[in-house]
Formats: structure tokens, C-alpha cells, sequence
């Protein structure tokens, strides 16, 4: 059972077991969007004003971003760690060349 208003873990668990690949683009836009209605209600309701479930499904979500962002933050780093490896190698290279 989900609160008024809010996806119910069904349509959430549905939504993340299919792959992009079986749905529509317009079905993968309006996944997007009410994933996006769905986080702002849920940051702004009241934590005594959630049912049981959604309080769960908020905080399953809420880990899977977090998670998400990490694993964002460590590619940006990787890459930001190869570009400097290249960068030194080229400079090596044409410190190399120089002399």
C-alpha cells in the first residue's frame, strides 16, 4: 500500500527489475518523471504522516542514491587519476623530445 499521491514498492520493484531495454522511451520519461514526484513527496511528508511500507520504500531509495553518488564520485576520480597519468607520460615524452 502506498500513501496518496506516492509509487507503492510494487511499482518500484517492477520498475527496477525490468531492463531499460524491454520499455518504451515514453515509458522510461514517465518512470523519470514520477520517480522525481515521488523523491520531492517524500522528502517534504512528514515522517509520522508515511505508512509502514512507504517509510521502507523511502529508505531503500534513499540508500541506492547514496550509493549511486559514491559511485559516481569514485569514477570522476578514476578518471580525474588517468587524465593526470596521461598528462605526466606526455610530459615525460615531450621533456623527452626537448633535450
Amino acid at each position: 500500500m502506498s500513501d496518496l499521491g506516492r509509487k507503492g514498492l510494487g511499482d518500484q520493484a517492477k520498475e527496477k527489475v525490468t531492463p531499460d531495454s524491454q520499455k518504451s522511451t515514453l515509458d522510461q520519461a514517465k518512470e523519470s518523471a514520477t520517480g522525481v514526484y515521488d523523491r520531492a513527496a517524500g522528502a517534504v511528508q512528514p515522517e509520522g504522516n508515511k505508512s509502514a511500507t512507504q517509510k521502507v520504500g523511502d529508505a531503500t531509495r534513499s540508500g541506492g542514491d547514496d550509493a549511486s553518488a559514491q559511485g559516481k564520485g569514485m569514477l570522476g576520480q578514476a578518471q580525474e587519476t588517468l587524465g593526470n597519468a596521461a598528462q605526466s607520460v606526455s610530459d615525460t615524452f615531450s621533456g623527452a623530445t626537448k633535450k
